[in-house]
């Protein structure tokens, strides 16, 4: 009877014990997770789990039910650009190119443009910056590397060039009008050169109405809402031009290069305007247009010029080209276009 009792009384000890052991923090969490590793549950599979919990009595640990959080799968995502966005910041102003048999260095000048173009407003020198870049080089059909080089920056080039004026065609004198000195930043301008194509002129028109709306600016008007005179940003610099008038400006420049001016010029279509954004209003030396591209209106311009029809060219920031505005709203290639 004694050895009864006391094998009972050692069965009962090891089955506490057992069930202390199993009782500690830790223990039958870490296969759970390892699970959890392997394979996610699908949101079905935590229902039915909770269902089984619940009529079991079983508590489920929380390392099951863990979801990777979407910020983390972003930071994880952009951790891989690290060593791009170090590389942007280098060739933002150390890259060399040409354009116009010019021999360029960086794409600094350039910044605010390409931040539109791939839709980010991150820092160039980001991670974010370089995960943007990749999404677009991987639709542009260039490497999706996230770091902008020569051939992406070529890309670029070309995607903003193809969106500018082809034709050189030069317009009826009935489609042209005659824009008042007031909304010329030289009122002195002779009135055969403050001639722009109808069309583009009330273009210009809807849209110095929104930036003259837009506090942000904070351009100088009158009462009725017009650029005050004093204003000079967003002044008409230069519109329609003879071809004549090109020629004898190319002769006052004979140094520019293919980088300088046209021979076949857009405005000789009238729908090209050179509008003031900053510094001197029309000089392509590199200190210059570092001025230029950090005004707010530059800026502005950028961000809402294509609502209104107009493209950039991009070499020069006071440059802007009238092809058209779509009954939608956006922005579609037509009339010179064609």
């Amino acid at each position: 009877m004694k050895n009864k009792i006391l094998i009972s009384l050692l069965v009962a000890l090891a089955l506490s014990a057992v069930a202390a052991f199993a009782a500690l923090p830790g223990r039958g969490q870490s296969q759970a997770a390892g699970a959890q590793q392997q394979q996610a549950p699908s949101s079905a599979q935590d229902e039915q789990a909770g269902a089984a919990a619940s009529q079991t009595g079983v508590k489920l640990t929380a390392s099951i039910h863990e979801r990777r959080p979407a910020a983390a799968v972003v930071t994880g995502d952009l951790s891989a650009f690290a060593a791009s966005a170090s590389k942007n910041l280098s060739l933002k102003y150390d890259l060399t190119w040409a354009f116009g048999g010019k021999q360029q260095r960086g794409w600094y000048l350039y910044a605010s443009l390409i931040g539109s173009l791939l839709d980010t407003n991150d820092e160039t020198g980001s991670a974010g910056f370089a995960a943007a870049l990749s999404r677009w080089q991987r639709r542009a059909g260039v490497a999706p590397t996230g770091i902008l080089d020569d051939e992406t920056l070529y890309r670029m080039v070309s995607d903003w060039q193809g969106a500018r004026i082809k034709s050189r065609a030069y317009p009826q004198p009935s489609e042209l009008v005659t824009a008042p000195p007031t909304e010329f930043w030289d009122p002195s301008r002779p009135d055969e050169l403050r001639q722009v194509r109808r069309d583009a002129y009330d273009a210009y028109k809807r849209m110095l109405a929104a930036a003259v709306a837009d506090p942000s600016l904070k351009l100088a008007v009158t009462r009725t809402g017009q650029l005050a005179p004093e204003e000079k940003f967003l002044k008409i610099v230069s519109s329609f031009r003879s071809r004549e008038y090109q020629e004898q400006l190319r002769k006052r420049q004979p140094n520019a290069g293919r980088a300088g001016l046209a021979v076949n010029s857009p405005h000789f279509t009238g729908c090209a305007l050179d509008l003031y954004v900053g510094g001197d209003p029309v000089d392509t030396k590199d200190a210059n247009r570092a001025i230029q591209v950090q005004t707010p209106v530059y800026q502005w311009l950028v961000r809402n010029a294509g609502k209104f029809g107009f493209r950039p060219y991009y070499y020069e920031p006071w440059h802007w080209e009238y092809v058209g505005e779509s009954k939608a709203g956006g922005v579609e290639l037509v009339g010179v276009m064609k």
